[in-house]
This record gives C-alpha cells, structure tokens and sequence, in this order.
C-alpha cells in the first residue's frame, strides 16, 4: 500500500515547474513526521527522464504513468487516472500547485474521491495527525486556519513561490514504478490547439528577477519602457491590479492577490503604491527594491532599498550604469 504523502509533478514540455520542487520540500516534511514516504506523480508522454531530479529533492518513489493520452493535460484523464490510483493505493494526502492546473486537478479529485480540498494555502504543518493549513483571506488582510479533520486523503493546492526549497541531494534515487494506464479511460475533451504567449522573457513566476510596474507609468505607451529595462536585466515584466484593470498590460502578468504569487532573487517595483493586495504577491521576494516620486509610499515599508524619484529619470540611470557592467 502506497499510504503516505503524494505530490502532483507539474511539469510542461518536459521541464518541471518549480512548485513542484517547493510542494516536495513540504511533502518531505509531512512524510518524516508521520513515518511514511512522499510519492511524486509523474503524468505525461515522455517524461520518465524528469524522475530522477524528482527524487534528488526528496521524494521516495515517483509514480510515473506515461501514454499518448497524457500528453496534453485533460481533466478526464488526469482526474480520472488519479482518482482510480488513490482509490487502490490510500494515500494521506495530495499536494499540488495552486495553478490553474492544480485547481481544476484538485477539486475534481476531491469530488471524485469524496473528499475536502484547500485551496490557495500558503503554508502547512502538522498537529498531531491532522493537517493545518494557512491561507489568505480579504486581499491578504486576514489569514484562515484550515484543517479538514475527517477526510482523508487531505487534498490541498499550495501558491506557489510561497514555500521554501530544501536543496536537491545530488545521487539521490527514487524508486520509479510505472502506472499502466487504463486502455479505456473515459476522456471527453480533445487538446486542439495550444496557443503559446511566446515571449523571449523568463516566466513571470519562474523568472530570477522580476521588473513590475504601476499605475505610476502613467500609460500603456510607456511600458514599453519597463519592458526595455528588464530586457537589461534578463528579467520578467509584471504590473500591478491598477495597470490591468486600466487595460495597459495582459492580467497574465498580473502580480498580488488576484494574479500571480512570485518571490524572484529580485523584484524591482516601479512606480507602485503598496497596496496589500499587490505586496502579499511579491513580499517573499528576497531583495524589494521600490521607485517612486511619493516618498509616503507603503511600498517603502517593505522595500530594501527605496528611490524616491520618477521612474522616467531613475531607469535610464540605471539601464546605462548596468550597460556599463555589462559591456
């Protein structure tokens, strides 16, 4: 019986989303408490080369199911697979990302297994045996305490960029076994088309260092400016609610509480106010460095380093000192 904690590997076109590698260091944690292991589930088509760095970051066995059917992900398949997997092997708990994927994954488990879900949980321990869960509530003003203390397994979608990463041991082996996957696996959606947002620019919430902007730039014709800047850095392009909600930048590069969570070795905030809704997506970043003409900005309460000054003046400043390096 594979009784213990189980991690949903997200990966696409072969590379491994980093949640992955933060929901393992949890899971790892999770396990050693309750004297069980930590399984990750590996679906797709040609993937079982990502199984070793699944165990060099912790896990014990990596269930790998791999067929021409997973390769583009469906609820059907994957809640499907999943679902009869659970059922015969009782896990205690699933892990997975609160991306869209890990939403849709999670709560068609849940219904399917007749089980509680949490979802966009920022972080989890053990009491006990019972699994508590924090996540934010009101724009990240207030936190709930979660637990689900009949279900089992305990289904959750932790945000990603939010939980640490243990460093990988390298020869680190996991056991791998193969799922076979059911010939006649009822799937109702088809994968047409996929329609990449091709950019030469690093994924918002994979992305080293990420350069966001506000309403402070004062028009979509100025964002191309923003954009030069990290393209400086080698950086990704966030914004905040304000700049989507004014319909200059897509909600795709949307960071705070309503968009994505990143927590980048760097965050650049130009011309951002701080409201809590866009610093509870970005404070775990590891160095805050914030521009703004307002010196009273709540941006400068959890910046770093802070440059009171308009963005028009201080980024040029800083793109032609970095060129200097650079050359």
């Amino acid at each position: 019986m594979a009784k213990g904690i189980w991690v949903f590997a997200e990966q696409r076109d072969g590379q491994m989303k980093k949640v992955t590698y933060e929901l393992l260091s949890a899971g790892r944690s999770l396990a050693d408490r309750l004297g069980g292991e930590l399984y990750a589930l590996l679906l797709g088509s040609g993937v079982a080369g990502l199984a070793p760095a699944l165990g060099e970051h912790g896990a014990d066995q990596v269930l790998v199911a791999e067929d021409e059917k997973l390769a583009e992900y469906t609820h059907d398949a994957f809640v499907g697979l999943l679902a009869g997997l659970a059922k015969e092997k009782k896990p205690t708990a699933i892990l997975m990302g609160y991306t869209a994927q890990g939403r849709d994954l999670g709560s068609g488990l849940a219904q399917k297994l007749g089980t509680g879900m949490v979802s966009g949980a920022v972080s989890v321990k053990l009491e006990g045996s019972q699994f508590i869960f924090d996540r934010p509530l009101y724009g990240g003003k207030a936190y709930a305490t979660v637990t689900c203390p009949e279900a089992r397994p305990v289904i959750a979608a932790m945000r990603p960029n939010v939980l640490p990463v243990h460093a990988p041991r390298a020869g680190r082996q996991a056991a791998v076994e193969p799922i076979n996957v059911p010939g006649n696996l009822r799937i109702r959606q088809a994968v047409k088309e996929v329609v990449l947002d091709v950019s030469s620019r690093p994924e918002l919430t994979e992305a080293g260092i990420v350069v966001a902007a506000g309403r402070g730039v004062g028009g979509p014709e100025n964002m191309k400016s923003i954009e030069a800047f990290a393209d400086t850095l080698g950086a990704a392009v966030g914004c905040s609610r304000a700049v989507v909600d004014a319909g200059w930048y897509p909600q795709a590069r949307q960071v705070g509480q309503t968009g994505q969570t990143v927590a980048p070795d760097l965050y650049i905030a130009c011309g951002i106010s701080g409201a809590i809704q866009h610093v509870t997506g970005m404070n775990s970043s590891k160095c805050i460095v914030a521009i703004n003409k307002d010196p009273q900005a709540n941006i400068f309460k959890v910046a770093d380093y802070g440059i009171v000054g308009d963005l028009f003046e201080v980024l040029p400043a800083l793109k032609e000192e970095l060129q200097k390096y650079s050359a």
